[in-house]
């Protein structure tokens, strides 16, 4: 991939690097409407490139909007198990009152074999403070392991499931949100083996596949996993790797979810946030040896 771009020069489009190893903001493109397909296909390259990218301003974008940008990037998917809001067949909707705190790193709905590749997310509700959320590049993370490293990623396997320790990862507890994870979220139990290095569909890059999903390198003791699990996690999540992006009404972001972690940072006591995702379906995850990912349950 290209190490800089520069889209202005193409079209009426603004790309600025929110750090240097991820994250972008875009300006000059109005989401309430349908892109040109230069702009789009500006807009994804910006994607590809920066793995996550962020429109401010966009007032007026419901979620009528959000489906039919989302719809730009390709099939959109439904969640198995959540439902979606009404009068939409995709849009989720994740409110702090409901147990819509996923305060630890996770790339999304890795419990199936072919997950999201991307998700569009839009906050409706925007705390007076806190709330924001951290993405981590899975691609440079891997890219910048220890070849000793490398070479033991590129041979694990890993367990990814639906049903894992939500009360222990949450730092608040609503009894709203225990109950929701129990009766909608793991009333039924998805599991998959996944690679642990990745190849990218669209680009052909290796990613670590991790995050809270994981429950166990297949072939290891339990003690064995968590700690291999921990090492190249950190490697993830190292600020260095990451960023934080500060919500503001009428944003806007879009990530790849096959070469990105995030976490919402939840620091924002009682006051009410909530934000709303659009998925957009992916494919099965390919391993470097060839083999792809498998249901396991």
């Amino acid at each position: 991939m290209n190490e800089a771009l520069n889209l202005q020069e193409r079209i009426a489009v603004a790309v600025h690097p929110v750090t240097g190893s991820i994250g972008a903001e875009i300006s000059g493109v109005d989401l309430t409407r349908p892109l040109p397909p230069d702009v789009l296909d500006a807009v994804k390259e910006a994607l590809y490139h920066h793995r996550v990218i962020f429109f401010r301003g966009q007032h007026g974008f419901g979620d009528r909007e959000h489906e039919a940008f989302a719809a730009q990037l390709g099939g959109l998917l439904k969640h198995p198990l959540l439902p979606p809001v009404a009068e939409s067949d995709y849009v989720l909707e994740f409110h702090s009152a409901r147990g819509g705190r996923a305060n630890s790193w996770h790339t999304d709905m890795t419990f199936m074999p072919d997950f999201p590749s991307l998700g569009v997310f839009r906050v409706s509700i925007v705390p007076p403070f806190g709330g924001d959320t951290m993405f981590a590049n899975a691609v440079r993370a891997y890219e910048k392991l220890p070849a000793p490293l490398k070479a033991m990623a590129d041979k694990l396997k890993a367990i990814h499931s639906n049903v894992f320790d939500y009360a222990g990862m949450q730092s608040s507890v609503t009894k709203a949100g225990a109950e929701r994870f129990k009766n909608v979220y793991a009333s039924t139990v998805y599991q998959t083996e996944h690679p642990i290095v990745a190849i990218h569909p669209a680009t052909g890059e290796r990613s670590l596949l991790l995050g809270h999903f994981l429950r166990k390198i297949v072939g290891l003791s339990a003690s064995d996993s968590q700690h291999i699990v921990a090492i190249l996690q950190d490697h993830i999540t190292v600020p260095e790797n990451s960023m934080r992006w500060r919500w503001q009404p009428g944003d806007v972001a879009v990530w790849d979810n096959r070469a990105t972690q995030h976490r919402a940072i939840d620091d924002f006591g009682d006051q009410e946030r909530s934000v709303k995702r659009v998925t957009v379906a992916g494919s099965t995850v390919m391993g470097i040896d060839g083999i792809p990912s498998r249901p396991v349950e």
